[in-house]
């Protein structure tokens, strides 16, 4: 549990949201211009399993409307430290890329930022869920890994303006996500009991933890990964199924905090990756690498694999455990072998 008064203590003029503070948050809220003449909170609680922030769903006398907070930790797992400056980041990707119609169409309306606090008001998009349902046997319909595919296509088209390219390289992030993408999932140590989650699978992860040449390939991926490139294209940085919100008004992405200048491969290939661990229909799988050659003349079919099987990879050794994932032994060991085949083609 963070040490909130000593959080409190160090930045002082640092407002903490919290939903047991009604008060509080009407008083913020109202100071920031971000409620109406006399609309009043009703009631606020927590929006959705994110593992990353502090997010609500507020409701008013006339809306509702999604505050989130980062902390200089995640929220999931607050023993690791964050950058909290993710919000900042958020905030820019959501004004830059809400200047192209057709990608603003299937994102939230940035309400307003607090940059000091780090606190983002947005438009709430219902509560409809995401798309996780699939890693619990739900298949991904067709036209949903259609506007999926759209979305990044188009993603990776758009230019930022130059005056925001050193925020969007949000280095500290790609830091963390880098730690845990790339390394620490392949660490001998790692603090994580994989046995725990499925017994027997710290043995099955020890046979990639121990081959060299998978091991080198990934520290290679990550190197990639990790290097500023300010002319590569605008990525999502973090496109699986907890990212997408389904509405009345069709599929909507969020959560773009993990977004950087980079290979379009790594979003595709993302994407990859959880239709993979989501068993989802080989003809989805194929039809999505099709789609991402479409996008992109100089698509690289293997560095796009390999990126995939990084993923798949470190969501079944690593920290970012995907919860509604249920798989035995043998079906990780699989998947395991196929992020082997996948890195080292």
């Amino acid at each position: 549990m963070p040490d909130f008064d000593r959080f409190r203590a160090e930045h002082p003029g640092v407002f903490v949201l919290a939903a047991d503070d009604l008060p509080a948050l009407q008083r913020y809220l109202a100071d920031r211009g971000w409620l109406g003449a006399d609309e009043s909170i009703e009631s606020a609680a927590k929006a959705g399993e994110g593992n990353m922030n502090y997010t609500l769903r507020v409701r008013t006398d006339r809306r509702t409307l999604i505050v989130k907070q980062a902390r200089p930790w995640v929220e999931k797992y607050d023993f690791i430290a964050a950058p909290w400056d993710r919000a900042r980041v958020e905030a820019a990707f959501y004004r830059e890329v809400g200047r192209e119609p057709a990608l603003a169409a299937r994102l939230p309306r940035l309400l307003g930022a607090d940059e000091d606090s780090r606190v983002l008001a947005l438009e709430d998009l219902g509560a409809g869920g995401d798309l996780t349902g699939v890693y619990a046997g739900e298949t991904l319909a067709e036209s949903d890994l259609a506007a999926l595919g759209d979305f990044l296509a188009a993603l990776h088209a758009f230019r930022p303006t130059e005056s925001t390219v050193p925020t969007l390289r949000n280095e500290a992030m790609r830091a963390l996500n880098h730690a845990h993408i790339f390394d620490i999932p392949l660490q001998a140590a790692n603090g994580l009991d994989l046995d725990t989650l499925t017994p027997g699978l710290a043995e099955v992860g020890s046979r990639l933890k121990t081959d060299a040449a998978y091991v080198a390939r990934v520290a290679e991926l990550g190197r990639r990964y990790l290097a500023v490139n300010d002319a590569g294209a605008l990525l999502h940085g973090d496109f699986f199924f907890g990212s997408f919100l389904r509405t009345a008004a069709g599929l909507r992405v969020i959560d773009p905090e993990f977004c950087f200048l980079g290979e379009p491969e790594f979003d595709w290939a993302v994407l990859s990756a959880h239709l993979q661990l989501a068993g989802q229909p080989d003809a989805l799988v194929a039809d999505l690498e099709r789609r991402a050659r479409a996008a992109r003349p100089d698509f690289d079919g293997a560095l796009f694999s390999a990126y995939a099987g990084t993923e798949i990879m470190r969501r079944l050794l690593g920290y970012a455990q995907l919860a509604p994932l249920q798989l035995d032994l043998a079906a990780k060991e699989r998947l395991l072998e196929r992020s082997r085949a996948l890195v080292l083609g």
